[in-house]
């Protein structure tokens, strides 16, 4: 697989409204191809609108993004990138393979696309470990199943960007460690770019780059040893919350008066 030339991602000045709230602050970052991007930062600081805004699925989003060399939301982007929310997105009166097989249908449809099909549908199912539950309704799988059943329609095109929603979010440890390096696996031998939110700070190691956001802004945009290293923690929670504590005192006011 291919990847755009440049950067994956590259935003300038992204900014998304939201009712009277503005969800992100002028964001400035690129995301480098074939590597795993971690999103990281608590809830509500805008990980989900930055993703919606990469799938072209934000309303209300100024400033310029470009996806894969094309401006986000392009029409054909649609068969490059896989997107997976933290809802699951498969439907619960079909079984795993059919819910594949539908979606397959969608991305390649017309009979000469059928072996094709079959095939990319057998392969997503072994990818996300749920071969021996191939043919149980979706309905019937646990939150953790359901979870790895999206991730498998969002792998069914090969797609160049992986946009993944705190995939692994109620999952146990085992299958945790299993999709990491699963996420791993597509970005050295497919050159796929992945982008993959959490609030879970420990997950931060096992990425590439790391954007931490905080109230819609990016704290950082390094590497997670380079961020241990300039802030002196042992670990990148530690960073991030010594960055929010410096962000929290530049911004504080300078007289217990200028409070009221």
């Amino acid at each position: 697989m291919m990847n755009s030339p440049g950067a994956a991602i590259h935003a300038r000045g992204l900014t998304a409204v939201r009712g009277t709230r503005t969800v992100l602050r002028g964001l400035d970052f690129s995301v480098e191809p074939g590597r795993i991007t971690g999103l990281l930062g608590p809830s509500g600081c805008g990980k989900s609108t930055l993703m919606r805004a990469v799938v072209g699925t934000q309303a209300k989003v100024t400033g310029t993004l470009d996806v894969l060399g094309r401006p986000a939301g392009d029409a054909s982007l649609r068969t490059r990138i896989g997107y997976v929310t933290q809802d699951p997105s498969v439907y619960d009166d079909l079984t795993v393979r059919q819910n594949l097989e539908y979606f397959a249908a969608v991305l390649l449809p017309g009979r000469r696309h059928r072996a094709a099909r079959a095939e990319a549908v057998t392969r997503a199912i072994g990818d996300v470990d749920l071969t021996s539950h191939a043919d149980a309704l979706a309905g019937n799988l646990s939150g953790g199943q359901r979870s790895r059943a999206s991730l498998a329609v969002a792998l069914l095109g090969t797609p160049e960007l992986l946009v993944l929603d705190e995939p692994t979010v109620g999952l146990d440890p085992v299958l945790r460690r299993d999709l990491w390096e699963l996420f791993h696996r597509i970005a050295a031998d497919r050159g796929a770019t992945l982008l993959i939110s959490s609030h879970v700070m420990d997950e931060a190691e096992r990425c590439h780059r790391l954007l931490l956001m905080r109230e819609g802004e990016i704290l950082a945009d390094d590497t997670p040893e380079a961020l241990r290293r300039r802030n002196d923690t042992a670990t990148v929670e530690q960073a991030f919350l010594h960055l929010v504590d410096t962000a929290a005192a530049l911004t504080a006011p300078a007289h217990p008066q200028d409070q009221r």
